[in-house]
């Protein structure tokens, strides 16, 4: 009687199991995607190449002139006096030097900059998935999944709500 009672009560627990399971959605979201193709990322980046173009056409414009000296030197080379000859080389290197600082220098605040603006979208990214899931009654959202069936991917959801956000930005200023 008790093994009855036993089996009786494990089937309704599964059976009540199944049914929850039923009304159970899950969702996932592509964060890299997000990253690539949302308005707010697309803005980032703009906003980063405008910040970042006056410092590249600097390093683009030395690195002319180091060009240039080099090929006065291989060219013009034999025609200058040894002392001309030793000044230029030393301008090659200090130019070469000061390349080298700044395209590295250059390269750490670009790397800096851009993870601050990704921190920024994907925040914002976070926020929509958020307001997705409640408005949609989502139990589990995934950011990032080894396999993903294109029936539970939300990320299209995900990138027109932050282009909504972005077009909502717009006109509010």
């Amino acid at each position: 009687m008790k093994m009855a009672i036993k089996i009786c009560t494990l089937v309704i627990l599964l059976g009540m199991g199944s049914a929850q399971a039923a009304d159970f959605r899950v969702g996932v979201v592509d964060t890299e995607r997000v990253l690539r193709e949302s308005a707010p990322a697309a803005k980032a980046e703009k906003k980063i190449e405008k910040e970042f173009s006056g410092r590249d056409q600097e390093i683009k414009k030395l690195m002319r002139q180091a060009k240039e000296l080099q090929s006065l030197l291989e060219k013009d080379g034999s025609k200058l006096s040894d002392a001309d000859h030793r000044n230029k080389e030393r301008e090659l290197t200090a130019m070469n030097v000061n390349l080298q600082r700044m395209q590295r220098e250059f390269r750490e605040d670009l790397n800096l900059r851009k993870n601050e603006e990704l921190s920024i979208v994907l925040e914002q990214a976070n926020k929509a998935i958020q307001a997705i899931a409640e408005a949609e009654k989502y139990d589990l959202i995934l950011q990032e999944a080894v396999y993903r069936n294109p029936r539970i991917d939300i990320t299209d959801k995900v990138i027109k709500h932050l282009a909504g956000e972005a077009t909502d930005g717009k006109d509010a200023k």
